[in-house]
C-alpha cells in the first residue's frame, strides 16, 4: 500500500497518481472492484483527495478514457511528423503504431473484456465517450493531412479520413490480424483512392 500523502500535495500531481493506480486496479482486479477507499490506498492519498481531484466514480473513468486516448494521439502525430513529404508513409506509421499501441495497452484489454461479459460496468468506458473521442481523432488527422498535396476535392478528403479512423477504431477494438498488415491493407486503400497506384505492391498485407 502507497503511503498516504499530506493535505498539501500539488493538485495536479495527486490526479495524475489517481488516474494511473485506478487504471492498474482497473488492469488487475476489473473496473466494478474500484473503490473510492481503495483507490486512496493505492494512490496513497485520502478519500477526500480522491474526491477532490477527479469527483464522482464516473468522472474517473472518464479521466481515465482522456488519458488513454491522449496516448494514442500523441501516437499518431508522432507517425505524420516522422514523414513530412509523404502522406502514404505517414499513414503507415501512424497506423502501425497505434495498432502496436493498443495491442499492448491493458487498460483498453480491460476495457475491451467487457463486450464479452467480463465486467459490464466498464462498458460505459467504450460507449458514452465513443463520438467525442471519434471526433477528436478526425480533427487531429484532418489537421495533419490538410499539410499534405492532395488531388481530391475537399469533402472526398474528409470522407476518405472518416472511413480511415472509424476502420482503425474497429481493429484496435477487435484486431484481426497484426498491426502491420492491417496497416498496410488500410495504406493501399488510401494509395488507390489517390491513385498512387505505382506504390500498391509496397502496402500489400
Amino acid at each position: 500500500m502507497a503511503e498516504v500523502t499530506s493535505g498539501h500535495d500539488d493538485p495536479i500531481s495527486s490526479r495524475s497518481r489517481i488516474i494511473a493506480a485506478a487504471a492498474r486496479l482497473t488492469c488487475a482486479d476489473g473496473w466494478s472492484k474500484v473503490t473510492m477507499g481503495r483507490l486512496a490506498q493505492e494512490a496513497g492519498v485520502s478519500r477526500q483527495t480522491v474526491y477532490n481531484a477527479v469527483g464522482s466514480r464516473e468522472d474517473l473513468a472518464e479521466a481515465m478514457v482522456l488519458t488513454e486516448s491522449a496516448q494514442f494521439i500523441f501516437t499518431i502525430v508522432e507517425g505524420f511528423e516522422k514523414h513530412p513529404e509523404d502522406l502514404l508513409p505517414a499513414i503507415h506509421e501512424a497506423l502501425e503504431n497505434t495498432l502496436v499501441l493498443a495491442e499492448g495497452n491493458a487498460l483498453l484489454r480491460a476495457v475491451v473484456s467487457a463486450t464479452h461479459g467480463a465486467d459490464t460496468e466498464l462498458l460505459p468506458l467504450l460507449t458514452t465517450h465513443s463520438e467525442s473521442l471519434l471526433g477528436t481523432l478526425m480533427v487531429v488527422v484532418q489537421d495533419r493531412v490538410d499539410r499534405y498535396e492532395i488531388d481530391l476535392e475537399p469533402e472526398r478528403i474528409t470522407a476518405v479520413i472518416d472511413i480511415v479512423v472509424r476502420s482503425v477504431l474497429s481493429h484496435v477494438m477487435q484486431p484481426t490480424a497484426t498491426p502491420r498488415e492491417t496497416a498496410a491493407s488500410i495504406t493501399w486503400l488510401v494509395a488507390r483512392v489517390l491513385g498512387r497506384t505505382e506504390e500498391l505492391a509496397a502496402f500489400r498485407a
